[in-house]
């Protein structure tokens, strides 16, 4: 019979849970400063338990997850929803500008097309109703 965990390594939780895509670079995240487990940086093997505070800061961003259950082995994508909960704060949509330089001639078709779809106009193609 299995007897219960009291804790598990930060870096094997956080692939368990896929918020890294593999322990290898769970690892790395630690190394490089970027986890923290109750305002504290952590290593890779720091031990975290139920009720802790775990911040990751991905993509210049910090996600705030309170661990809920230990898990050791990666798990399907609604299990692992349930093992934290997430307290990150809702961020605001950052409007994308299209920018070209100047001088750069006109857009090819392509760019044409990507310039249309950050406007919000994916509509303009293919439709000939009238």
């Amino acid at each position: 019979m299995m007897e219960a965990m009291e804790s598990v390594r930060i870096d094997s939780l956080l692939w368990a849970i896929r918020v890294y895509k593999t322990r290898s670079a769970a690892t790395t995240a630690c190394r490089a400063g970027h986890v923290r487990i109750g305002g504290e940086r952590a290593k890779a093997a720091q031990p975290v338990r139920v009720g802790d505070e775990v911040r990751v800061r991905i993509a210049g961003f910090d996600r705030i997850l309170v661990v809920k259950k230990l898990l050791t082995k990666r798990v399907g994508a609604p299990v692992a929803a349930e093992a934290f909960d997430d307290r990150t704060p809702v961020r605001e949509p950052v409007a994308m500008i299209a920018v070209r330089d100047r001088g750069a001639g006109r857009p090819t078709k392509r760019e044409r097309r990507e310039i249309d779809r950050l406007r919000g106009r994916d509509d303009v193609f293919g439709t000939d109703e009238e």
